[in-house]
């Protein structure tokens, strides 16, 4: 069982995904955008075994949160999430940061998969 955070805005996504992945065993947190996932990453250390996280969100997207996470807790795994194609592209050059980015619409056979080979 992994603990894994996950940082979105929307909140049917984030229900979702949250409720796909404890489906599979994990341990699950939500943060409803950047600066919320980044303060829970603080307060625990960085001690979750994988974050994940929509691209785009208001106040602090997940690109600029992953990078902050990562300067700060360099062996964190970050799966990024977007639904557009033009976000994709801007996260293409985080390869030593984050894990991949996983195209949104997903199913919740594609989300589980995903995330059991981020956790690998």
């Amino acid at each position: 069982m992994a603990r894994i955070l996950i940082v979105e805005d929307d909140v049917s996504v984030r229900t979702f995904t949250a409720r796909a992945i404890a489906a599979a065993g994990h341990e699950v947190e939500t943060a409803e955008d950047g600066d919320l996932g980044l303060s829970q990453i603080r307060e625990a250390e960085g001690s979750y075994d994988l974050v994940l996280s929509d691209i785009r969100m208001p106040a602090m997207d997940g690109i600029e949160m992953a990078k902050r996470a990562a300067v700060e807790f360099p062996g964190l795994k970050i799966l990024l999430m977007t639904g557009y194609a033009e976000q994709r592209e801007r996260a293409s050059d985080l390869e030593r940061i984050i894990v991949d980015v996983v195209p949104k619409p997903f199913t919740l056979m594609e989300i589980r998969s995903k995330v059991q080979l981020a956790l690998q």
